[in-house]
């Protein structure tokens, strides 16, 4: 299950390490807080080398946190995780494939400057 969140990053947690049966492991745990109209905080988690990605953002940036749900047991009680995988802040939001406009359909290839010898 793949969720996506956006809002403005609250707060970035000390991060935490330790050894596990796999090797050594750190996570960071950060907090965005939504922009609906009752805006919600939400504490995500960083794993792994996802916890450089948020050395590009800092406290107060408009960011995007593609994530994903996770839940595991331990001593009979459920603890559930937000793991993000991806954090874009919302600056680097747009790509260059996409257009300028949400719903703007590109003009056709034909009609674009330079492309008048194609065969086509």
């Amino acid at each position: 299950m793949s969720l996506e969140v956006s809002g403005k990053l609250l707060k970035v947690l000390p991060q935490q390490r330790g050894q596990g049966k796999n090797g050594e492991w750190v996570k960071q745990d950060f907090i965005v807080e939504t922009t609906e109209q009752y805006p919600k905080k939400v504490c995500f988690s960083a794993w792994g080398d996802k916890v450089n990605d948020l050395n590009r953002v800092k406290v107060g940036d408009e960011l995007t946190v593609s994530f994903n749900v996770e839940s595991r047991e331990y001593n009979e009680r459920w603890y559930t995780d937000l793991r993000s995988w991806k954090i874009v802040a919302a600056s680097q939001g747009a790509g260059a494939d996409m257009p300028p406009f949400p719903g703007e359909i590109p003009p056709p290839i034909d009609s674009m400057d330079g492309n008048e010898d194609l065969p086509f």
